[in-house]
């Protein structure tokens, strides 16, 4: 039997429960779950409130959670954001694990969700194991040649040492880089959220935790989806937008 092709791809369940017609109704469920963090309520509680009230299953409940964030937190995270035309000659330090899933999961056809930061994020993220896909090297040759575009002087991966083939995907990075010259380097560490947070080079991540610390942070992921895979399944639930199609 012919060996089966993996892919960072579309759930099964995902047609329905992230389909047009169910857009409205998530990106007003995200909107509630806004208000509610906007008067202090906890993530956790009030995912559950609103998802309660609009019968959301599992997987839609996360990505609400994923996409909303209180108002300070939004202009927080607009007021540190830099520009492509801000990294030429810089540093680009990379949540890797959180920003390669996504532009696997968008290469892959998986469901990318837009959240009220104007981030992308993939569904579902990685826990505890990770898995080379198809995608992977593509995903890397995308963000390698935005990067070369950009003139950023050199990409610092950061990889969660606790992760199943962390040093494997390391390999597979610098291999990738070695193949076209990408001035990359990558470093294992037990928490890049703590790295992250508190550096002074430009971060890319969609971690809401890191966003929320960090000195200046890059719109990566969001930026190469929209350059090199157009046709991503972009689901925006950014409940600040009037229309219901996505704009990049």
């Amino acid at each position: 039997m012919a060996k089966l092709h993996r892919h960072r791809g579309a759930d099964p369940e995902d047609e329905r429960l992230f389909g047009a017609g169910r857009l409205a109704a998530l990106r007003q469920a995200t909107g509630e779950l806004c208000w509610l963090l906007d008067h202090g309520y906890g993530i956790g509680c009030a995912t559950e409130l609103v998802g309660d009230r609009h019968h959301l299953a599992r997987r839609q409940r996360a990505a609400i959670a994923r996409c909303a964030c209180s108002r300070a937190a939004q202009q927080r995270r607009q007021a540190h954001c830099v520009g492509p035309d801000q990294l030429r000659g810089q540093e680009l330090w990379l949540d890797g694990f959180n920003v390669l899933t996504a532009v696997e999961t968008a290469l892959g056809g998986g469901v990318i969700l837009i959240g009220r930061d104007d981030c992308c994020r993939d569904a579902a993220g990685v826990h505890s194991r990770y898995r080379k896909v198809e995608e992977t090297l593509p995903a890397l040759g995308a963000i390698g040649q935005m990067a070369a575009q950009w003139e950023v002087s050199r990409c610092h991966w950061l990889l969660d040492s606790p992760v199943n083939n962390s040093g494997r995907l390391k390999a597979i990075i610098l291999e990738a880089a070695a193949g076209t010259g990408w001035p990359w380097e990558v470093e294992l560490v037990a928490n890049p959220d703590r790295v992250l947070s508190v550096t002074d080079r430009v971060v890319s991540s969609s971690d809401h935790a890191i966003l929320d610390r960090c000195q200046r942070w890059f719109n990566l992921v969001r930026q190469v989806i929209a350059s090199q895979v157009p046709a991503a399944h972009v689901v925006d639930l950014n409940p600040d937008k009037s229309g219901l199609m996505p704009c990049w």
